[in-house]
C-alpha cells in the first residue's frame, strides 16, 4: 500500500520511446482526418491533368453544351411567342371582326406578321387574286387559298423547328463522345503501368478519375439537350395541329363566301 501511494505521488514519465510512439500516432490520426476532411474533387486539376486527346474532347463537350443552352434560351423565346401570337390572332378573327379589316391589318407595312396571321394573310390574299379573274369558279379559289396557307404554314414550322436537329444531335451524340475520351484516358493510364514493377490501385486511379471526368462532361451536355429536344418538339407539334386546324376551319369560311359571290 506504501509503494503505490509512492508511485502516485511521484509518477515516473514514460520511456521515450513510448512517447515518440505516441506522438507518431497521434500525428498520423490528425493527417488521416486532414484527408477525410479534404476529401473533395478538384475537376480542374482533373481535367488539366488530363491527356491531350481526353481534353480535346473534353473542349468539344463543353462548346457543344454551351451551344445547347443558347438553343434552349432562344427556342424557348421563339416557341413562347408563336403561341401568345396563335391565341391574340385567334381571339381577333373568332371576335366577328370582318376579313378585310383583318387581312388590311397584317398587310401593314410596318408589322412583321407570323404564324397564325400570316397563314391568314396567304390565304386571304391568294383568294382574292384568283377571285378577281374572270371565269374562275369557286373551287379553284378556294384550292389556290389552301395552297398559299399550306406553303406559309410550312414555312413557319420550318422556322420553329430551326436548330431542334441540333439538341437532337448534341443529346444523342454527347454520350458516347465522353466514352471515347474516357476510354482514351484508360487505355494511356494502363500504358503508363508498362514502366512500373509494383501496380497498385493508386498508380492507375489519377489517369482513370481524368478519364471519367469526359463520361461527366458527355452526360452533362446530353441530359439537358434531350430533355429540351422532346419539350420542344411537342410544342412545335401542337402548334402544327393549331396551323392545320385553323386553315381547316379559314378555308370552310371561305368556301361558303365563294358560293354566296356566285
Amino acid at each position: 500500500m506504501t509503494l503505490v501511494l509512492a508511485l502516485q505521488a511521484n509518477p515516473e514519465p514514460l520511456p521515450e520511446s513510448v512517447a515518440a510512439s505516441a506522438d507518431a500516432l497521434g500525428d498520423a490520426a490528425n493527417h488521416a482526418a486532414t484527408v477525410a476532411g479534404a476529401g473533395h474533387i478538384d475537376f480542374l486539376q482533373l481535367v488539366l491533368h488530363a491527356s491531350l486527346p481526353v481534353q480535346l474532347v473534353m473542349l468539344l463537350l463543353l462548346l457543344a453544351s454551351i451551344a445547347s443552352w443558347l438553343i434552349i434560351f432562344r427556342k424557348r423565346s421563339v416557341l413562347g411567342r408563336a403561341e401568345r401570337e396563335a391565341e391574340r390572332f385567334e381571339e381577333r378573327f373568332w371576335s366577328g371582326s370582318e376579313l378585310s379589316k383583318l387581312y388590311a391589318g397584317a398587310t401593314e407595312r410596318s408589322r412583321d406578321v407570323g404564324g397564325l396571321e400570316a397563314i391568314f394573310e396567304a390565304g386571304f390574299r391568294e383568294f382574292n387574286r384568283v377571285r378577281q379573274r374572270r371565269g374562275v369558279d369557286s373551287r379553284a379559289q378556294l384550292e389556290g387559298a389552301q395552297r398559299a396557307m399550306r406553303a406559309t404554314a410550312s414555312r413557319e414550322l420550318d422556322g420553329l423547328e430551326h436548330n431542334l436537329e441540333f439538341l437532337a444531335n448534341v443529346g444523342s451524340i454527347s454520350p458516347y463522345v465522353g466514352l471515347f475520351g474516357t476510354v482514351w484516358g484508360i487505355m494511356v493510364s494502363f500504358q503508363g503501368l508498362a514502366n512500373v514493377k509494383e501496380a497498385t490501385i493508386a498508380t492507375v486511379a489519377p489517369g482513370i478519375s481524368e478519364a471519367l471526368v469526359a463520361t461527366a462532361m458527355g452526360l452533362f451536355a446530353a441530359i439537358p439537350a434531350v430533355w429540351a429536344y422532346n419539350r420542344f418538339a411537342t410544342k412545335v407539334d401542337r402548334i402544327s395541329t393549331r396551323y392545320d386546324a385553323f386553315s381547316e376551319e379559314f378555308s370552310s369560311i371561305l368556301q361558303r363566301q365563294a358560293h354566296l359571290e356566285e
